[in-house]
């Protein structure tokens, strides 16, 4: 069995989202270890003193194995290639990116990839995404992983669920990459000019 992963964002001391880390992670627990008992992330994690943004790195199986504490800064994404696989299976938050990785080694001259399961847009390497059509964000029914941003801004009706073909994916004008670490709409591209299918 391999290890999990849980990455919180710490920024001013303040540790954003805890309770939907706290709530996948014991999802994850529960799915693989039945009846265990239930952890909180509080009990385990320092709230960081820095000016800078610190990623916090929680490794778990059915027990907390590792927490360690790092500078963050965001990586820069300026195009994204659509690229296709129909068993990619990323519904846990492991450790284990093999697959992924090898998806992203199909990016060429692009800086990430946009995944396309059995016709439907999902995620990018390492994020959830959004749609704008104009009006509203979109955001993938199904995507591969349920992130623990994507919940909060589900929650906050910021975004909506949708299912999106790649089809449809051109009769929207903009996208946003997020994930725990990368805040909603701070990394947003044109469809147009920034997606190469």
């Amino acid at each position: 069995m391999c290890l999990f992963i849980e990455t919180i964002r710490i920024e001013n001391g303040t540790i954003h989202n805890l309770a939907y880390h706290n709530e996948r992670l014991n999802r994850t627990r529960n799915w693989f270890w039945k009846n265990c008992a239930t952890l909180d992330l509080t009990n385990y994690i320092q709230p960081v003193q820095s000016e800078e943004v610190i990623k916090c790195r929680v490794l778990y199986d059915k027990e907390i194995r590792e927490i360690t504490y790092a500078p963050y800064s965001v990586r820069s994404i300026d195009t994204l290639r659509v690229v296709r696989s129909d068993e990619i299976d990323y519904t846990y938050k492991s450790i284990d990116r093999e697959y992924l990785s090898r998806l992203y080694a199909l990016r060429e001259t692009a800086d990430d990839i946009l995944i396309v399961k059995k016709e439907l847009i999902t995620d990018t390497s390492i994020a959830n995404i959004a749609l704008y059509n104009g009006s509203e964000w979109h955001t993938p029914k199904s995507p591969l992983l349920k992130g623990t941003q994507r919940a909060f801004l589900l929650d906050q009706q910021i975004i909506k669920e949708e299912e999106i073909t790649l089809k449809q994916l051109f009769t929207y004008s903009r996208i946003t990459l997020f994930n725990a670490m990368i805040t909603f709409r701070k990394i947003e591209l044109s469809i147009d000019e920034h997606i190469i299918v």
